[in-house]
């Protein structure tokens, strides 16, 4: 008799354990996302600001994004010339956390300085794709679109 209240006991014990569990997974957050943009091709700029943008407004904003930009795309985001559409769009992005990243050799190749390029640019100093397999070392998501 003893060992069968005792696995009752037992039973019961897991059972409002595993239910414990499920009640604290509920009301957690889910899991901030953090997601590597690899922008190369000139002719995807509105594009993939377009994606960023759906990004932050599809996951409420709890997302971390870096866009790596190298190539010909970089030229796009000279500050001379530039449509004030993709600035606007640019701007508004950097304000929701975009963090965006400038390859040095694109940079040092096109003869385009930090101070050239829209404000928030970081240099990747060891090159764009260095840079994206740094962030996907550190658990970002790479997306190419």
């Amino acid at each position: 008799m003893r060992r069968r209240d005792m696995f009752r006991a037992v039973l019961a014990g897991t059972g409002t354990l595993f239910g414990l569990r499920v009640v604290q997974a509920a009301t957690t957050e889910p899991a901030r996302l953090k997601v590597a943009y690899h922008l190369s091709d000139l002719g995807k700029v509105n594009f993939v600001l377009g994606n960023i943008k759906n990004h932050y407004d599809g996951t409420g904003g709890n997302v971390d994004i870096a866009l790596v930009v190298h190539g010909p795309a970089l030229a796009a985001f000279k500050s001379k010339g530039i449509s004030a559409a993709v600035s606007g769009r640019f701007a508004g992005l950097v304000q929701q956390g975009l963090d965006p990243h400038a390859c040095a050799n694109t940079m040092q190749g096109m003869d385009i300085t930090l101070t050239d390029l829209l404000d928030g640019f970081h240099a990747a100093d060891k090159g764009g794709v260095v840079k994206l397999a740094e962030l996907q070392s550190q658990g970002y998501a790479y997306l190419r679109p």
